[in-house]
Protein backbone atom coordinates (compact mmCIF):
# COMPACT_ATOMS: atom_id res chain seq x y z
CA UNK A 1 0.00 0.00 0.00
CA UNK A 2 1.39 3.23 -0.78
CA UNK A 3 0.11 6.77 0.11
CA UNK A 4 0.84 10.02 -1.89
CA UNK A 5 0.44 13.46 -0.14
CA UNK A 6 1.64 16.80 -2.40
CA UNK A 7 2.17 20.28 -1.26
CA UNK A 8 3.65 23.10 -3.04
CA UNK A 9 0.94 24.47 -5.72
CA UNK A 10 0.16 27.69 -5.78
CA UNK A 11 0.22 31.06 -8.10
CA UNK A 12 2.96 32.55 -9.70
CA UNK A 13 2.93 34.99 -12.96
CA UNK A 14 4.57 33.44 -15.90
CA UNK A 15 8.18 33.15 -16.40
CA UNK A 16 8.20 32.26 -12.67
CA UNK A 17 9.53 29.19 -10.44
CA UNK A 18 6.94 26.34 -7.83
CA UNK A 19 8.80 23.64 -6.20
CA UNK A 20 5.92 20.68 -5.44
CA UNK A 21 6.59 17.95 -3.12
CA UNK A 22 4.83 14.18 -2.89
CA UNK A 23 5.66 12.85 0.66
CA UNK A 24 5.05 9.00 0.08
CA UNK A 25 4.33 6.62 2.68
CA UNK A 26 4.20 2.60 1.57
CA UNK A 27 3.85 -0.27 3.95
CA UNK A 28 6.74 -2.47 1.98
CA UNK A 29 10.67 -1.72 1.11
CA UNK A 30 9.46 -2.31 -2.80
CA UNK A 31 10.72 0.01 -4.96
CA UNK A 32 8.08 2.23 -6.96
CA UNK A 33 8.34 3.56 -10.44
CA UNK A 34 7.12 7.08 -9.40
CA UNK A 35 5.48 10.48 -11.75
CA UNK A 36 3.91 13.85 -12.12
CA UNK A 37 0.66 14.05 -14.03
CA UNK A 38 -1.48 17.05 -14.62
CA UNK A 39 -5.20 17.61 -15.72
CA UNK A 40 -6.34 21.42 -17.22
CA UNK A 41 -9.90 22.08 -16.57
CA UNK A 42 -11.87 20.13 -19.69
CA UNK A 43 -8.89 18.52 -20.58
CA UNK A 44 -7.63 14.71 -19.95
CA UNK A 45 -4.94 14.03 -17.12
CA UNK A 46 -1.69 14.11 -18.83
CA UNK A 47 1.74 12.63 -17.76
CA UNK A 48 4.28 15.28 -16.71
CA UNK A 49 7.44 13.09 -15.95
CA UNK A 50 8.57 10.23 -14.62
CA UNK A 51 11.72 8.50 -12.44
CA UNK A 52 12.35 5.32 -12.80
CA UNK A 53 14.09 3.04 -9.98
CA UNK A 54 17.55 3.76 -10.62
CA UNK A 55 16.83 7.84 -11.23
CA UNK A 56 16.35 8.48 -14.43
CA UNK A 57 14.34 11.01 -15.37
CA UNK A 58 11.55 10.80 -18.35
CA UNK A 59 9.78 13.91 -19.42
CA UNK A 60 7.17 15.29 -22.11
CA UNK A 61 8.08 17.48 -24.92
CA UNK A 62 6.24 20.39 -23.47
CA UNK A 63 8.03 20.26 -19.95
CA UNK A 64 11.59 19.67 -21.09
CA UNK A 65 14.42 21.88 -20.10
CA UNK A 66 11.61 23.95 -17.85
CA UNK A 67 11.02 21.19 -15.03
CA UNK A 68 13.49 18.52 -13.25
CA UNK A 69 11.81 15.18 -11.52
CA UNK A 70 13.74 14.12 -8.73
CA UNK A 71 13.43 12.31 -5.59
CA UNK A 72 15.14 12.22 -2.21
CA UNK A 73 15.15 8.26 -0.68
CA UNK A 74 16.08 9.46 2.44
CA UNK A 75 13.11 11.92 3.00
CA UNK A 76 10.82 9.86 1.01
CA UNK A 77 9.60 12.53 -1.28
CA UNK A 78 9.50 12.98 -5.30
CA UNK A 79 10.01 16.82 -6.47
CA UNK A 80 8.95 18.12 -9.39
CA UNK A 81 10.88 21.93 -9.81
CA UNK A 82 9.24 23.88 -12.13
CA UNK A 83 10.81 26.79 -13.91
CA UNK A 84 10.28 29.27 -16.69
CA UNK A 85 6.20 28.53 -15.90
CA UNK A 86 3.87 29.18 -19.00
CA UNK A 87 -0.10 29.78 -18.63
CA UNK A 88 -0.51 26.72 -20.32
CA UNK A 89 1.21 24.81 -16.89
CA UNK A 90 -1.98 25.38 -15.05
CA UNK A 91 -3.48 22.25 -13.75
CA UNK A 92 -4.41 20.32 -11.14
CA UNK A 93 -0.82 18.25 -10.46
CA UNK A 94 -0.97 14.79 -9.12
CA UNK A 95 1.82 12.54 -7.43
CA UNK A 96 1.55 8.75 -8.62
CA UNK A 97 3.18 5.58 -8.31
CA UNK A 98 3.25 1.83 -9.45
CA UNK A 99 5.65 -0.79 -9.57
CA UNK A 100 5.20 -1.17 -13.42
CA UNK A 101 6.72 1.04 -15.38
CA UNK A 102 4.48 0.56 -18.54
CA UNK A 103 1.51 0.94 -15.64
CA UNK A 104 2.30 4.38 -15.38
CA UNK A 105 4.04 5.31 -18.86
CA UNK A 106 0.35 4.65 -19.82
CA UNK A 107 -0.91 6.93 -17.50
CA UNK A 108 -2.38 3.85 -15.41
CA UNK A 109 -0.80 3.83 -11.82
CA UNK A 110 -2.12 1.82 -9.23
CA UNK A 111 -1.43 5.30 -6.65
CA UNK A 112 -2.44 8.33 -6.80
CA UNK A 113 -1.78 11.58 -4.82
CA UNK A 114 -4.93 13.90 -4.17
CA UNK A 115 -3.46 16.59 -6.17
CA UNK A 116 -2.36 20.06 -5.65
CA UNK A 117 -3.22 23.20 -7.45
CA UNK A 118 -0.98 25.46 -9.82
CA UNK A 119 -2.03 28.83 -11.57
CA UNK A 120 -0.23 30.45 -13.84
CA UNK A 121 -1.01 34.06 -14.82
CA UNK A 122 -0.11 35.85 -17.64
Amino acid sequence: QVQLVESGGGSVQAGGSLRLSCAVSRSTDRSYVMGWFRQAPGKEREKVALIERDGTPIYEDSVKARFTISQDNAKNTLYLQMNALKPEDTAMYYCAADLSILDIFLGKPKYWGQGTQVTVSS
